[in-house]
């Protein structure tokens, strides 16, 4: 695909330009080609250049023999080299992947991360160190939560619930730990609903293992998370949004039961939801690049939210 092509050709003529006199199957083997995608990417190099498109502004290479000569191209000579936000990002989630407690070769990732600070700059390493990620569950949550699933033991387990802000006590018998868009989550059989339940690790703020084994009803099966972890029902309250072209990712994030084209790439998007707490949020972290259509409950909810948050700002000055 062109999308993985050009990254390769924007590699392979500075690589080019460093090695004159390197053979075609080395170069091949270094890039994980076969010979043929190798000289069909040359064939594309020859045709590329500056403006203009005469002999003495495209790229001139050759691989006669086997031998790849290369001239022309000191414009494109120098290699890739990350962004500060592209580097920054990187580090993050480099850190974000030494936090989590599973994860093995932290000596391996300690110097990956030394070596990109030195090669990203100053720049990326000041960004990078103001952001700091933290994972919110119980301290060895994970481990604990993991070995108890392989062990099949019941856990105990204090949930913290956003939509209700409250934290509640769950028995909980393990199934397994699944990664879903990115977060770890519990599935097992929750007898405080007594039915299955997803739980997401950083929301476990406290976590232990009964001695007691894990003895799920034979009517608990794992969910299918393919599509993400939640699934609407039709006894949801149905809210209706409308969005501008800034806004459109909510279409592509959220479970939608109808998307509308309103024209100049706004959208109105009808979803459900349990409760009203998180589409709160939602609105408000959409800010002008959306609102709320319907029900009037929400949108009055949403207003009252922002109010008071515009209140907060006033009380400080």
């Amino acid at each position: 695909m062109s999308s993985d092509r050009l990254p390769r050709l924007l590699a392979l003529v500075p690589y080019l330009m460093s090695h004159p006199g390197a053979q075609v199957p080395e170069v091949a083997q270094l890039f994980g080609l076969s010979e043929k995608q190798l000289v069909d990417d040359l064939q594309l190099v020859w045709m590329c250049g500056l403006p203009g498109h005469t002999p003495g502004d495209l790229i001139d290479v050759s691989w006669d023999g086997g031998e790849i000569t290369i001239e022309n191209a000191e414009t494109i000579a120098r290699p890739l080299k990350l962004g500060v936000d592209e580097a920054s990002a990187l580090l993050v989630a480099l850190r974000m992947l030494d936090e989590l407690p599973e994860f093995e070769g932290r000596d391996v990732l300690s110097r990956v991360i030394a070596k990109l600070e030195q090669a990203a700059g100053d720049g990326a390493a000041a960004v990078s160190s103001q952001v700091q990620v933290e994972v919110g569950a119980a301290p060895g949550a994970h481990s604990v939560i993991t070995d108890a699933t392989r062990r099949r033991r019941r856990l105990s387990l204090h949930y913290y619930v956003p939509g209700r802000d409250e934290i509640t006590p769950r028995e909980v018998d393990p199934m397994r730990v699944v990664v879903v868009d990115g977060r770890h989550y519990l599935e097992g059989w929750c007898y405080r609903a007594e039915a299955m339940r997803m739980f997401r690790l950083d929301r476990i703020v406290e976590v232990d293992v009964l001695d007691v084994a894990a003895n799920p009803p034979a009517e608990a099966e794992p969910m299918d998370v393919t599509e993400g972890v939640f699934r609407p029902s039709d006894s949801d309250e149905l809210v209706e949004l409308e969005v501008t072209a800034a806004g459109r990712w909510v279409a592509e994030y959220y479970p939608c039961e109808e998307i509308v084209e309103l024209g100049e790439g706004r959208l109105r998007v009808s979803l459900r939801a349990r409760d009203q707490s998180w589409l709160v949020r939602l609105a408000l972290r959409l800010g002008d690049s959306g609102r709320v259509l319907s029900p009037a409950s929400l949108a009055d909810r949403v207003a009252e939210t922002a109010k008071a948050a515009l209140a907060n700002y006033d009380s400080v000055a």
